[in-house]
């Protein structure tokens, strides 16, 4: 499939989506602590969604049953919400995608409930470091591979792991487009940049081996060691001078 180049307009589009992206990642914040539970959290962001004139865009793509993904501690990514109340010193994924005027925004944070030990906040604190790391190398010219290896070098010079088999992507009119983008590889090489092209970046780390494996219901990835897992995302555009996140609300 080839990768689609988006105009203004449709930028734009995805802007008022991914604003209210990062609405529903405010809200988040302000309810993460111990005693909530994730289907709470999933209720609340699903109301700030719909009352904005969104749609989940999580909610039933290939079947999933909820309007967020939210992963705990060792779940990796695409954790279903459930009654399970949150415990102090839990770390949680929270990914949150909006589809608006037929286009979608897709952003991630793990928050940490309560008070965690220094090596989780250290695991979300490379986390984002590494995107922004990434998101350094995002320009009109550049090589998708010099994003990755961007990404991987902040996590492994950390000591942490990196996630293989699991990555970003190109968004738009669909959640998932081209080109799939790695959290590891080498400058210079995959997909030349473009102005235009929006992608959702996300780093994807673990304290312990990277090795991954999903769960009965077929949608939680878990780290397979037990070991605990980050995760953070934006929705960014390229452009001649660098990036622009578009899952912020500006």
């Amino acid at each position: 499939m080839p990768i689609i180049i988006k105009s203004s307009a449709e930028i734009e589009k995805m802007a008022r989506s991914g604003r209210i992206v990062a609405r529903v990642h405010a809200e988040m914040a302000r309810l993460v602590q111990p005693g909530v539970t994730t289907i709470d959290l999933d209720a609340a962001a699903h109301r700030v969604i719909t009352e904005a004139g969104g749609h989940p865009s999580f909610l039933g793509h290939h079947g999933f049953p909820a309007s967020i993904c939210a992963s705990v501690n060792d779940e990796l990514v695409h954790g279903i919400p459930n009654s399970r109340p949150l415990d102090e010193g839990d770390i949680l994924s929270i990914d949150v995608g909006v589809l608006l005027d037929g286009y979608h925004g897709d952003a991630a944070v793990t928050y940490m409930v309560g008070e965690c030990s220094p090596e989780d906040r250290e695991l979300v604190e490379v986390a984002e470091a590494s995107f922004f790391s990434g998101l350094a190398q995002v320009k009109a010219g550049a090589r998708l591979g010099d994003v990755s290896a961007a990404i991987q070098e902040c996590i492994e010079d950390r000591g942490f792991g990196v996630i293989r088999g699991y990555g970003g992507h190109g968004i738009g009119r669909k959640l998932w487009e081209e080109p799939h983008i790695p959290n590891h590889g080498e400058p210079n090489t995959g997909t030349r940049l473009r102005s235009g092209m929006t992608l959702a970046i996300e780093p994807m780390v673990s304290i312990g081996a990277p090795e991954t494996v999903v769960l009965d219901d077929e949608w939680t990835v878990v780290i397979q060691d037990g070991s605990k897992s980050a995760h953070f995302e934006h929705t960014v555009l390229v452009t001649e001078s660098g990036a622009r996140l578009l899952t912020i609300d500006e």
